[in-house]
Order: structure tokens, then sequence, then C-alpha cells
């Protein structure tokens, strides 16, 4: 495999999902990125939604060059999304990307869907790696929904990012809501809500009589309105910043007067 040259001065921007190299939602992101810099994408073979941070350790990973209309789109790994942003990173990239964009991701990844999310997982890694990252989502699992407003401000919040920075360690997470560009209601900036979903398990008998299982749920929605998904609700466009460190302070001092040495 040819390794990737940036072959200007413009932004270095890696661009990577986990709806597959083939979604739509990837192929608006790049041609929107690619109006303010130079855009390499590498992604998923195939769907990798909802694999969270989970990397490939026990067989090799396999890469492929991609193509779209006989051009070539990008490489294709046969990993999960935060494999991509590593792979692409510490080895198919000659040089380090100044910014990791994610998405356009088919589907919300607010509050508790953040943990699960492939999407937000591969600017986890980014930011791991010491990249400013955004990770973009549409609030709709409509493969044909309209994608302009989401690359559209995805485009001016990357133009952002790369002017200001982010702290190391950080990512912004990102939600639009699927209405058209004229109602949308604003932007705002939010913290991770608490909405979970209150999951179970379908039980099923298949054909050779077999059971096997779905996971089936209703989503709780947080009410306060300082939180992501009640912006998207109101449609606001939604901005969370995140971090990957996952310390909780208040406990931890809290556990200060647990005397646990007195455990061994």
């Amino acid at each position: 495999m040819t390794r990737k040259t940036p072959s200007s001065n413009r932004p270095f921007i890696l661009v990577s999902n986990d709806d597959g190299i083939d979604s739509p939602g990837i192929l608006a992101l790049s041609r929107s990125l690619a109006r303010i810099g130079e855009v390499v994408v590498v992604a998923p073979s195939t769907q990798q939604s909802a694999v969270g941070h989970a990397i490939t350790v026990q067989v090799p990973l396999r890469t492929h060059r991609f193509y779209r209309n006989g051009k070539m789109f990008g490489w294709a790994v046969d990993g999960t999304p935060a494999d991509c942003v590593k792979l692409a990173v510490l080895s198919l990239l000659d040089r380090k990307p100044d910014l990791v964009v994610s998405g356009i991701n088919h589907g919300m990844n607010t509050a508790i869907n953040i943990i699960y999310s492939g999407t937000v997982s591969a600017a986890t890694e980014g930011s791991i790696l010491g990249i400013p990252s955004i990770a973009v989502s549409l609030a709709t699992h409509d493969t044909t929904a309209d994608l302009s407003t989401a690359s559209l401000f995805a485009r001016k919040l990357a133009r952002e990012v790369l002017h200001r920075g982010l702290p190391p360690g950080t990512l912004l997470n990102v939600n639009i809501p699927n209405v058209p560009r004229g109602e949308i209601a604003g932007v705002k900036v939010t913290e991770q809500g608490k909405s979970w979903w209150d999951d179970g398990f379908e039980r099923r008998i298949d054909p050779q009589g077999r059971e096997y299982y779905w996971l089936v749920g209703r989503y709780k929605r947080d009410q306060n309105r300082n939180c992501d998904d009640y912006a998207l609700r109101k449609n606001f466009i939604s901005i969370t910043p995140l971090h990957y460190r996952l310390t909780d302070s208040g406990l931890l001092r809290e556990m200060n007067d647990w005397n646990v040495e007195r455990l061994w």
C-alpha cells in the first residue's frame, strides 16, 4: 500500500466513521471538508455501529483501496473505527493529521449512546493520539436523509477547531437535528445527558428449534435543559466537549475517607 503524504500546506484532515466507507455520510463529510483542507479517508470496510472503542488484537488488520465512480476514495480497513484511526495515524500516513473528523453518523450519539458509539470512539482515538477531534452525527437512521446541513456545519466547526485547537485529551461530540436548515433553532454547547436505554432481550426460536435473542429497549429521555438530548429535541445543534479520562473526581475525593488501606 502506498502511504499517504500530504501534497500541500493546507490542513491535513483524517476522516473516518462507523457506518462503513461506503456510507453516504462519510462521502458528504469528506467532500465538505475538502473545501478547507486535504482529506484522507480511512474507514471500516463494513458496518461497525455500536462497537464502542474496541480494537483488534487477535487477528491482523487488512486494508484495501476503495473506489467511488472509478476514483480512489480512501482506504477500507477490516477493523473497528478505533482501529482505523490508530492504523492511519501510526502506520498509513506519513504525517500526523491536523484534525480527525468522524461521521457523518446516521443516528444521534447523545447521552449513554456515546459509550457505545463507534463514531465517537473514532474521534476519541484521535484525541488519545494527540489530535484535535470531532464526532458528527445526524439524528436519523434514514440513509437517504439530506446531509447538507450536517456537512456544512461540520466544515464550519472544523475550521474553528483548526484555528483554536482543543485541550489535550478532549474532543467535540456534535449532534444535528434532522430538520430543514431553516428550522435549526441555533447552536448550543451542552453537557452529556443522562438519557438511558431500558433494555431487555426478546427470545425467539429459529426454524431448527434453537433459541436466539434480539436486544430491545425503550429510550428514557433526560429532561435537563442543559443536556445534549434536550437541545436536539428542541432543534438545536448540540456540541458536547468530551474527555477520554473517566475518573469520577467527586467520588475520588470521597473515597479518601474510606480508609481502604485497612482492607489489605
